[in-house]
């Protein structure tokens, strides 16, 4: 239930309303940002919430229940706030948003409408709109031990238990000339074989993608070079010169936990789990038995 104070109360029940909302963005990186849709700044809570930043948002939908609430806002970008490098980047994704009722004439007098956490992105030439998504969303994701052949850990979190910043497991890079944006060939601090990195995380720590972070397709080898292939395209084209940091792909195999991580003991899935084929068999006295074999004899 929202608590409301008397002045604030007094304030709505008037016949004249001096209101406005505002928008309190914080990334998962902890940078909190604020947004109005007032014309002059606002300021309460240690926050200051910008004027004319082109926000705006469309209705919200609520409902009894465990059902998931939605809605959007719309912003324009702008180059010292809300950049589409950043959007492009996945700076914003996950970030957290509290709907403000403010009264601008006294700042002081505020009531929280909603928090909810921005989903899908969609960017045009000069403005955005990103999807609220209510807390009730986390309930759609799936919690628990799967039941797969796969290991159902990610590579480095503290089911795994990988160092991800062991030298065998990590380097440093710098990319050639003949770059683009999904493609680039560099050479690394340290040789690797092909495929070592594919399905890892490549993050870069200079140029115009400075900060991004983005997933690796494919790893090749080119005599004294590699190739990097990502999956989606970068806000910016790669340039020669460009330093990056590197971790290692898991397919989530068995074989890989056992001979490329030497971290057997803590792989998550059930390889010899029976298949559709072993379900749907009858006994046969020229079949061996099937026991399950062990996990470890693999």
């Amino acid at each position: 239930m929202r608590q409301i104070s008397s002045d604030f109360a007094a304030t709505l029940a008037g016949t004249i309303a001096t209101l406005c909302h505002c928008w309190r963005l914080t990334r998962r990186d902890g940078v909190v940002r604020g947004f109005s849709d007032h014309d002059c700044d606002i300021s309460f809570s240690g926050v200051t919430f910008a004027a004319a930043s082109g926000f705006d948002a469309s209705d919200r939908e609520a409902a009894l229940g465990l059902s998931t609430g939605g809605g959007e806002v719309n912003g324009a970008l702008s180059s010292d706030v809300l950049t589409e490098d950043d959007l492009a980047n996945g700076v914003w994704d996950g970030a957290s948003v509290e709907i403000w009722l403010v009264n601008w004439s006294a700042p002081d007098q505020s009531v929280l409408l909603d928090v909810a956490t921005i989903g899908q992105v969609r960017r045009s030439e000069f403005a955005f709109t990103a999807e609220l998504r209510s807390a009730a969303s986390f309930l759609d994701q799936e919690t628990g031990l799967l039941f797969q052949r796969l290991c159902s850990a990610d590579l480095g979190d503290a089911r795994c238990k990988v160092a991800l910043t062991a030298p065998n497991f990590a380097c440093d890079g710098t990319i050639v000339a003949g770059a683009t944006s999904v493609a680039f060939s560099a050479t690394l601090d340290r040789a690797y074989a092909s495929g070592f990195f594919s399905g890892g995380k490549l993050t870069f720590m200079s140029g115009g993608n400075s900060g991004a972070m983005c997933e690796i397709k494919d790893h090749a080898v080119l005599g004294v070079n590699v190739s990097f292939l990502l999956w989606t395209p970068l806000a910016y084209p790669t340039a020669a010169g460009d330093r990056f940091t590197v971790t290692a792909g898991c397919d989530k195999t068995l074989a890989s936990c056992r001979y490329k991580f030497n971290n057997l003991a803590n792989h998550r899935g059930f390889p010899h789990m029976p298949g559709n084929d072993m379900i749907i068999s009858y006994p046969n006295s020229n079949d061996p038995i099937f026991d399950g074999g062990s996990l470890f004899s693999s």
